[in-house]
């Protein structure tokens, strides 16, 4: 019907019926409608009419030229049979993150099968490892956060009778800490009890035991805790991480940097930012939104002397698929076999009537809007914004010169604040 009735074709309605109506209809995270997009714009094009248009660098997908059945047979018979990343548009290191993944999958099977191992001549029994651990760990776990230790003036109320919004943000954080805390020392304690037999091994513990000897985190911690993909032993020092940043923000007051990483809901915490900002200058927050600058010469908390007037200095964040180059200042390709690499500090700084470019709108050829997840899984439950419980928000960041926003959204560039170890 498109190519009958007018006399150019109609790239433009071609992509906008195959990504928005008959497949974007379908497809309800503009994130995802976005790289549908990206992907359709490789194939609807006017190149793709010319004979030497291919679809990937190296040249070997491309539309082979008008001949007969046999010739099409040909080009189909000669194309490998395991595709390559780039017919996806991504980097190379991406067959290295699948081999990853794959193995993984395999060891969770290998350890979820094995039988429990009794113990040997002059080796420990699993009740005693598990035991072992139990009470290592039980013995590492800090006080509870307590409101008394607050540097004074900190949840101080302002002139208004208001409390501070970033205090009201601590307040909520250190509440689910130690709501998270005590479910870890309550299970440590239990299950200690139930290796000697003095309280029945519940399924919530026989699951905890089995995981301590596969070095997981227990089902039961888990759902009282944010989102982590991490092995029981990098958790615990996550863990402990997230609440010394807590109990130092609580006791010296407000930090020169945020390690976003750290906050059970970073969503919140950036909501707080703006409202912060809005009632300094009474703007109404809806008309607020951020600018990023990535710093040169702060690689990490420590190198930042003083804080910033406007908005907010966030450190521990990842480059997931690409790298920062610090020399250019712009999103570059990943090296060869490293598939995460750290982002310096970056400078939050809400703007009023500054709206970032839509998720849909045409390739951007200066910045692309970096989608910040929790985690490396990139999904999560859909929440009332209509988001992923996973997403926190777009950052916007400077690209290499030659390449557009659709390149980075085909090497599935993200940034993360937690990695998987």
């Amino acid at each position: 019907m498109f190519l009958e009735e007018q006399d150019q074709i109609p790239w433009a309605a071609l992509v906008y019926v195959t990504g928005q109506i008959n497949y974007g209809g379908r497809v309800t995270d503009d994130l995802d409608r976005r790289c549908l997009m990206s992907i359709l714009k490789k194939y609807y094009v006017p190149d793709i009419l010319d004979d030497g248009y291919t679809f990937t660098p190296s040249g070997t997908y491309y539309a082979p030229p008008e001949g007969d059945l046999q010739s099409y047979r040909d080009y189909i018979d000669d194309l490998p049979l395991v595709e390559a990343p780039e017919v996806f548009g991504m980097h190379p290191n991406a067959n290295i993150t699948f081999q990853m993944q794959e193995t993984k999958k395999m060891m969770d099977t290998v350890l979820s099968i094995q039988p429990r191992a009794t113990s040997t001549e002059g080796g420990k029994s699993p009740d005693d490892l598990v035991a072992a651990l139990a009470a290592e760990l039980a013995a590492s776990i800090a006080p509870t956060l307590s409101f008394d230790e607050a540097v004074e003036g900190l949840f101080d109320r302002t002139a208004s009778g208001q409390l501070k919004s970033l205090s009201v943000v601590l307040s909520q954080e250190i509440e689910r800490f130690n709501r998270l805390t005590k479910v870890v020392n309550a299970s440590l304690k239990e299950l200690q009890k139930a290796i000697k037999g003095i309280v029945v091994m519940s399924f919530d513990l026989e699951q905890m035991y089995t995981n301590f000897l596969n070095n997981q985190v227990p089902g039961i911690w888990e759902r009282a805790a944010y989102p982590s993909l991490k092995p029981l032993g990098g958790w615990m020092e996550d863990y402990h991480k997230r609440i010394a940043f807590m109990r130092n923000w609580l006791q010296h007051g407000n930090p020169k940097t945020y390690w976003l990483p750290g906050f059970f809901f970073p969503q919140g915490f950036m909501t707080g930012v703006l409202q912060t900002h809005a009632r300094k200058y009474a703007q109404p927050i809806d008309s607020l939104n951020f600018t990023f600058e990535v710093l040169e010469g702060k690689e990490v908390a420590e190198d930042v002397a003083e804080a910033v007037a406007d908005g907010v200095l966030i450190d521990g964040l990842f480059v997931d698929n690409a790298r920062w180059n610090r020399e250019e200042r712009f999103l570059d390709e990943s090296e060869p076999g490293v598939m995460c690499s750290n982002l310096p500090v970056v400078h939050f700084v809400p703007i009023q009537h500054y709206n970032p470019p839509p998720l849909l709108a045409p390739a951007d050829p200066k910045e692309y809007q970096c989608p910040l997840y929790k985690t490396s899984v990139r999904a999560g439950l859909l929440s009332t914004t209509g988001q992923s419980t996973n997403f926190v928000l777009t950052v916007g960041l400077p690209i290499r010169p030659g390449t557009t926003s659709d390149f980075w959204v085909l090497q599935g560039v993200a940034l993360l604040c937690a990695l998987n170890d």
